[in-house]
């Protein structure tokens, strides 16, 4: 119910994608940093997967799961309020310098342990890749961005609706066909193979 501009002053933005964009913020009570990604919700459909969003990452509480700290209705904007990932996204780091087998296996191991938590829990992230990959300086590893995630149930335990970024689909996602969590592997196998190159 408060004004989160009141509680956050916005240092600078950090990244923007199709639903919205990320900025830096200070809390104000704590002097902590948080990123706030501020998702358009302008239009009905829209409006359904960023409120998915939130119900993910509100249900699902993982060491490797990108923290939800508050969420705020800004006119016709949702405000996630997340935890601060000073070491930028992996697409950042594998661009600028050559990971060490050792680096590739422990950030692996994180984001395999995410997932695994992910689909225990019947989750589908349906969008991995190394810009949705979030780490910290102290060597913490979070997937993020979880506006495709899909929750399955007993009734649908397969998806066939086409979802993720093209390069990382696997072949039934391109063809129309039933897929369920194995979809996620197939994207971070291609992450890896983004890690070696």
């Amino acid at each position: 119910m408060e004004n989160p501009r009141t509680k956050y002053t916005e240092l600078e933005n950090i990244g923007s994608g199709t639903f919205g964009d990320v900025c830096r913020a200070l809390d104000t009570a704590t002097g902590g940093e948080v990123a706030i990604k501020k998702i358009n919700l302008q239009g009905l459909r829209k409006k359904g997967l960023r409120v998915n969003e939130l119900m993910v990452l509100k249900k699902n509480r993982n060491p490797n799961v990108v923290t939800c700290l508050d969420s705020y209705l800004v006119d016709e904007q949702l405000w996630l309020v997340m935890e601060y990932m000073d070491g930028g996204t992996l697409s950042d780091v594998i661009s600028q310098t050559h990971l060490s087998e050792y680096e590739m296996a422990a950030i692996s191991r994180e984001c395999l342990q995410g997932l695994d938590f992910l689909h225990s829990n019947h989750v589908i992230h349906r969008d991995v890749k190394s810009c949705n990959i979030l780490l910290r300086m102290d060597g913490s590893v979070k997937l993020a961005d979880f506006g495709l995630s899909a929750q399955l149930t007993p009734e649908h335990r397969r998806q066939s609706s086409v979802a993720g970024t093209s390069g990382c689909r696997m072949p039934e996602v391109v063809t129309g066909q039933p897929y369920g969590p194995k979809m996620d592997i197939w994207s971070f196998g291609i992450v890896g193979i983004e890690m070696v190159k």
